[in-house]
């Protein structure tokens, strides 16, 4: 197969789609992949890196689309790229439809083939696509709401430990998945009293049982997170219903209850955010206030440290990149139920109900698109 590795052209958007090995991986297997001119230098990795690996460099990325039939990237396409997405052409990436109608609309006039990572499901309902880059972010959210506490950023002038004699800040992570989960551990790890609230009891005596001291966990409810919301100095919104547009678990009316300076770090800002006042920011402008609250909405966080990004979340695509290159993307989509569930817009017609649910549009089965027999999940 002929695969396009594209520049990424998003805002302060520094990930690659692969590595250099994983483009290694790739041509010893005989496909030939073709990578736009200094695609990986935001990761660290130069032209000549991949040209060793056997790749190929083409200088421009309207030749890696028009030569690709499949296109492997990191994020979404903007609206420059839609023009340059083919009929039947595969799509690789994190594509979040829910958070954004025009891309989708332009996804099915396009009638490409999506395949979109946050929603490739394994049978144990995990979302191993997802998973490394919200690793990322969990822990990047107590790097940068630690930071925008401080008085020369706009917060409330607090060190998240404390110190002796100095009580520490309260940390409220909604929503006790991957990001919640990681979040948690850094924030204790700072010394910080830290609450994780969720709506899954289970998960809920599961962190109760392996975090240290410091993490309390709350079931979460519009009474409890009302009543956290006003003690609480930074905010992680770590909601996560994959494929769908985020619930809104803060909303507008509490920010006037939260103390001027709080800080709150919107992780679910990919899929429409689950604070009400949530507006997608980037890298260059990652934060606007309301209410005398400190919001920090970045949409692509993983991309202030692309180096880690882009090599944790090689090791978890290039399998089922291997798989689809080697079968095509029918075959290994019938072959994969969990690969199979990362086609969210198949040729113009939306195949994740979620998606379809989002916008209003008709939504059909996987399984008809593909000509195969359903199985229901």
């Amino acid at each position: 197969m002929i695969i396009g590795l594209p520049k990424e052209i998003k805002n302060n958007e520094n990930r690659v789609a692969l590595t250099p090995a994983g483009v290694a991986e790739l041509v010893k297997r005989g496909n030939t992949v073709y990578i736009q001119a200094l695609a990986g230098n935001g990761s660290g990795f130069a032209d000549a890196e991949y040209v060793l690996a056997g790749g190929k460099i083409l200088p421009t990325i309207e030749e890696v689309y028009a030569i690709a039939d499949m296109i492997i990237k990191v994020k979404e396409p903007i609206e420059s790229e839609y023009p340059l997405i083919k009929e039947g052409q595969l799509v690789y990436t994190y594509f979040h439809f829910a958070s954004s109608e025009p891309l989708t609309r332009a996804m099915i006039s396009r009638k490409a083939v999506c395949l979109a990572y946050e929603t490739v499901e394994m049978d144990d309902r995990s979302f191993t696509l997802l998973i490394p880059m919200s690793e990322v972010a969990g822990r990047m959210s107590i790097h940068e709401g630690a930071k925008y506490l401080e008085k020369t950023f706009g917060g409330r002038g607090m060190l998240l430990g404390g110190v002796p004699g100095v009580l520490p800040a309260k940390v409220l992570i909604l929503g006790g998945g991957i990001v919640g989960t990681e979040a948690a551990k850094m924030a204790a790890g700072l010394g910080a009293d830290v609450t994780i609230m969720d709506i899954n009891l289970k998960r809920l005596r599961y962190l109760d049982d392996i975090m240290p001291a410091n993490v309390k966990t709350q079931m979460s409810n519009d009474y409890n997170v009302r009543s956290q919301v006003k003690v609480s100095d930074l905010i992680i919104g770590a909601v996560l219903i994959p494929g769908t547009k985020a619930p809104y678990i803060v909303t507008r009316d509490m920010l006037k209850t939260m103390n001027p300076g709080t800080v709150l770090v919107d992780v679910a800002v990919d899929q429409g955010g689950c604070i009400e006042t949530t507006v997608p920011s980037t890298h260059d402008h990652p934060t606007y206030v309301v209410d005398e609250v400190i919001h920090y909405t970045v949409a692509n966080m993983p991309g202030a440290v692309p180096r880690t990004s882009t090599i944790a979340l090689t090791n978890a695509t290039l399998p089922f990149a291997v798989s689809l290159a080697a079968k095509g993307w029918k075959k290994a989509c019938a072959d994969d139920k969990a690969l199979r569930k990362g086609l969210n817009v198949v040729n113009g017609k939306v195949v994740y109900k979620g998606v379809a649910d989002a916008w209003g549009l008709p939504y059909f089965q996987v399984e008809e698109v593909l000509k195969i027999k359903y199985c229901p999940a």
